[in-house]
């Protein structure tokens, strides 16, 4: 068992080896982002794909309930035309707003990235992973992250509404199992619960819960409140509680040998009183909303552009819109306006009011309308829930 931190630079590292090509590109990726290059000659180590904004639950404290989502789906075209990076970037991450297992093209995609030996994570409320399971391993998925925010029924649908725990518990069961059978070390899978008032003393079961499922890491993020609604459930100013509770986590993973990451606790963020951790985001990820708009990350309402308005990804890549967000990101003068307010769960400041609570904030890009477009149909509202996780 080990205690882990949020990795603001590294990734996963416990998947597929690189290639020499990988390896290179990942060195020189490093070197340019702690330089701050703003037009680097490196690619991206990551790309990070929303493929859809829509959802098959209600989760209390999801910003969906909040805002005006009109559904976008990510075009596998899109990807294509991406394809030719796939040689170079470590990993592509399947997340954002939305459920990615709900996308029809969900196997294709994974089928096309793996031809190309990037590593494959991808987050999920887990009420797909028993009908996918033999394309997890077809696809050699590297990394499942499963969203569960209690270790009973009762308790995880109270929060996650319309949550089957007991189909959720026989996917991850199956996936366990062939992993045994197959004698593989893939998928590397773990929980995440966002941590709230109401379910802060259940973390320690449900890391329990983690090693009886035969899972390696249980991981915590901390609810960021957007709304009136959600105050009381936020953890700002309960550092004993949180303290307490990741003592008694670390125990229990401590016990089944659970890996568990924690984010550091209020007061004592490394970050000080920096608007948030070093950011190297704009070096090491490109994020591709599932309406085709690039954004720095899933935690902002900033948007670029579009995918389909470049003929290659150099050109994308090499934006002067992307070049100035990297002269300002860590430059607290100069950053923009979301980022000097971050909740992102790797990058934020714990020690800030403000990654805890924003209410009166944007949150979310606007969305295009139905279907794939770039209309500014949807607009944010001041409240919302959480962290999508």
């Amino acid at each position: 068992m080990a205690l882990l931190r949020y990795k603001t630079n590294d990734l996963f590292d416990r998947g597929s080896p690189l290639s020499p090509r990988r390896a290179a590109n990942s060195l020189l990726n490093r070197e340019e982002g702690g330089r701050g290059e703003p037009l680097p000659r490196s690619m991206p180590r990551r790309l990070v794909l929303e493929l859809t904004n829509d959802c098959n639950l209600n989760c209390r404290m999801c910003g969906r309930r909040d805002a005006i989502f009109r559904r976008t789906y990510f075009d596998i075209e899109w990807l294509r035309r991406l394809e030719p990076i796939l040689d170079d970037v470590e990993e592509v991450t399947l997340m954002g707003w939305g459920e990615p297992t709900l996308h029809p093209d969900f196997p294709a995609m994974l089928r096309l990235i793996r031809r190309h030996g990037a590593r494959i994570y991808f987050c999920t409320n887990g009420m797909n992973l028993g009908k996918l399971r033999e394309e997890i391993f077809a696809s050699r998925v590297d990394i499942i992250a499963i969203s569960l925010d209690g270790s009973t029924a009762g308790k995880n649908a109270a929060i996650r509404r319309g949550a089957d725990f007991g189909r959720i518990m026989r996917g991850i069961a199956g996936i366990v199992e062939e992993k045994r059978r197959l004698g593989v070390a893939y998928p590397y899978m773990n929980f995440i619960t966002t941590l709230m008032a109401d379910n802060l003393k259940d973390f320690p079961a449900i890391v329990r819960l983690a090693g009886e499922m035969g899972l390696e890491e249980a991981k915590a993020v901390y609810l960021t409140a957007f709304s009136d609604r959600m105050l009381q459930q936020s953890l700002f100013g309960r550092q004993a509680e949180v303290e307490d509770c990741f003592a008694r986590a670390l125990a229990e993973g401590g016990r089944l040998g659970v890996d568990v990451k924690l984010p550091a606790i209020q007061g004592g963020d490394p970050a000080g009183a920096a608007p948030h951790q070093p950011c190297r985001s704009p070096w090491r990820d490109l994020f591709v909303g599932s309406d085709g708009f690039v954004r720095p990350c899933m935690s902002t309402p900033l948007k670029f552009f579009h995918v389909d308005d470049f003929p290659d990804f150099v050109s994308l890549w090499l934006h002067p819109a992307l070049a100035e967000f990297r002269r300002g990101v860590n430059v607290p003068d100069r950053m923009d306006a979301g980022c000097r307010l971050c909740y992102q769960s790797s990058h934020a400041n714990w020690n800030r009011r403000e990654s805890f609570i924003r209410v009166g904030n944007a949150f979310a890009p606007e969305w295009g309308e139905e279907g794939n477009g770039r209309s500014s149909a949807c607009r944010p509202v001041a409240a919302a829930g959480s962290n999508p996780a």
